[in-house]
């Protein structure tokens, strides 16, 4: 009986440790992830098919302990990588130049600039 538990706790664990994992991309043998800045996104990955760029308002909680209602703004960039039908499709979220979100998406498309 305790070994089943013990089993099951260690199962649990591992599961939980795999989903754990910070968001990332592959570009060729590059590993890119959240912290990375758009520069070396674009150094490693080349330009992406489509971009989206936006400001947001974000509230602003503390300071120096005291609550301040107040908010700042961000700029929000959206960056969609298609790298051909064969392969997945990535959208990175950048605020303020730095990369905080990778969702996958779906298999990519052929884009207008190829020749068959």
């Amino acid at each position: 009986m305790n070994k089943t538990i013990l089993g099951m706790t260690a199962l649990a664990a591992f599961a939980a440790a795999g989903t754990a994992s910070a968001d990332s991309m592959r570009c060729g043998s590059k590993l890119l992830s959240d912290g990375d800045p758009s520069d070396k996104v674009m150094a490693l990955c080349g330009p992406p098919a489509a971009v989206e760029r936006r400001e947001i308002l974000r509230p602003w909680g503390y300071n120096r302990g005291i609550t301040v209602h107040s908010t700042y703004e961000v700029s929000v960039e959206l960056w969609t990588y298609n790298f051909g039908p064969n392969k997945l499709m990535y959208r990175l979220r950048f605020e303020d130049g730095i990369l905080v979100d990778v969702d996958t998406l779906s298999h990519g498309y052929h884009s207008a600039n190829e020749s068959y």
